[in-house]
């Protein structure tokens, strides 16, 4: 068996409390971070700091802890733009989560600019959030929804997609990586392709800006959407970067306080950029506490993370092909920390009660990928996924569970 170097697993294992507890008896096996992360103890104390010590609203008082509480706020906005390589906060908008940030540019910005006929593409691949916005708004403007097809190894289509562009197509939204298989799509190629083709493009990022170096710059995406609980945050925030030219351009998705600069029956005027897109009282401590995951990645580093987690991947896949019946779906090259498996005979939800059994997380299911599990003949998925507190041990616990519970199932 491989060792882990000295990369120090226990050391970061010990900032995740949760990790300590059993399930059903046995200590917890969590292998279910493409659905969520675990949060470290940074996070969890900056909540419980921030609800302890300078509770309040922010941008609009004027006293010592809406003074704290704002400037806490706006550091989190920094530390993204940092994260993703904005060249400004301004171009950093908080939402709800990737779905919240993808239905902010698919009815803010599809509202205003799409017409009768033109063309929105998709891939195969996408996540729901990703797939039924753009349903929406087509079906509001009467656009045409297109998709790039796969082959049977979750790979794009790239000439079919190549053949797609044209005067018509005016948008094209794509997922970096699948949470399904993980597999990394080209986005830089389907960029560069579509704005020979004067379309925009979003990128959902929901699984690859934990695993993925991010610059948007660089990707030269239009917008890049992602969540906080995926990145070791909290629940409930999520980010959208936009440029700055585009969110100027857009109207306000919601309406209510801080989105505005003036009132009147008569008429009202918007704020400016970010607070436009950021309506009433926003989620501020989880905002606040999001630049502690930020920061938790940072401390490690993304590249010491990810070779970890290359590593655990290697070495799960070698173990479960060694699993009769077992067939890894999109068994890539070019993939994170995913495995995707079916085994013959067997349903994904039976085994998932079985491994749970056994203190084992992992997620079944079609993991809000029902086209893509359609196109791929299946009802659905095993997905065992890791991060950076995962270990090689983990791993052997899983192949035993697996092979424990095919015992009772076949």
């Amino acid at each position: 068996m491989k060792t882990e170097g000295t990369y120090d697993v226990q050391a970061i294992r010990a900032q995740f409390p949760i990790l300590s507890r059993k399930v059903k008896g046995k200590d917890l096996v969590y292998l279910d971070n493409a659905a969520t992360a675990q949060k470290p103890l940074a996070v969890i104390d900056a909540l419980v700091h921030y609800y302890s010590h300078y509770n309040a609203n922010i941008h609009r008082g004027l006293h010592t802890l809406a003074d704290e509480a704002t400037a806490a706020y706006e550091a989190s906005r920094t530390a993204v733009k940092d994260f993703v390589g904005a060249s400004s906060p301004d171009e950093i908008i908080f939402t709800k989560g990737t779905t919240d940030s993808i239905n902010l540019v698919a009815h803010s910005w599809g509202k205003s600019f799409l017409q009768e006929g033109d063309e929105i593409i998709i891939t195969s691949l996408e996540h729901h959030a990703n797939i039924v916005p753009w349903q929406m708004i087509a079906a509001e403007k009467k656009a045409i929804l297109r998709v790039i097809p796969i082959d049977d190894n979750g790979i794009l289509d790239m000439e079919a997609f190549k053949a797609m562009l044209g005067a018509k197509t005016k948008f094209v939204s794509v997922i970096h990586v699948s949470n399904a298989l993980g597999i990394i799509n080209p986005v830089e190629e389907i960029i560069e392709l579509a704005h020979q083709h004067n379309a925009l493009v979003l990128v959902d990022g929901a699984q690859s800006s934990v695993h993925l170096d991010i610059d948007v710059q660089t990707l030269g995406c239009d917008f890049y959407a992602f969540s906080g609980h995926k990145i070791y945050g909290p629940t409930g925030v999520g980010v959208l970067y936009g440029r700055k030219d585009l969110l100027e351009s857009m109207p306000p998705y919601q309406g209510g306080g801080e989105m505005i600069k003036e009132v009147r029956f008569e008429h009202t005027t918007y704020n400016e950029l970010p607070f436009k897109f950021e309506a009433g009282t926003p989620n501020i401590a989880d905002v606040i506490a999001l630049k502690a995951g930020i920061d938790f990645i940072n401390n490690i580093g993304k590249a010491v993370i990810r070779k970890h987690e290359e590593m655990l991947l290697e070495y799960a896949t070698a173990q479960l092909k060694d699993i009769a019946g077992l067939r890894i779906i999109g068994d890539v090259k070019n993939k994170v920390s995913v495995i995707s498996f079916v085994i013959d005979g067997v349903h994904p939800q039976d085994l998932a009660i079985l491994l749970d059994n056994q203190g084992v997380a992992v997620r079944t299911g079609h993991h809000c990928a029902q086209p893509l599990m359609h196109r791929l003949g299946i009802v659905g998925t095993t997905r065992a996924s890791f991060a950076a507190y995962n270990t090689l041990e983990e791993i052997d616990v899983l192949t035993q569970a697996l092979n424990k519970s095919l015992k009772m199932l076949l």
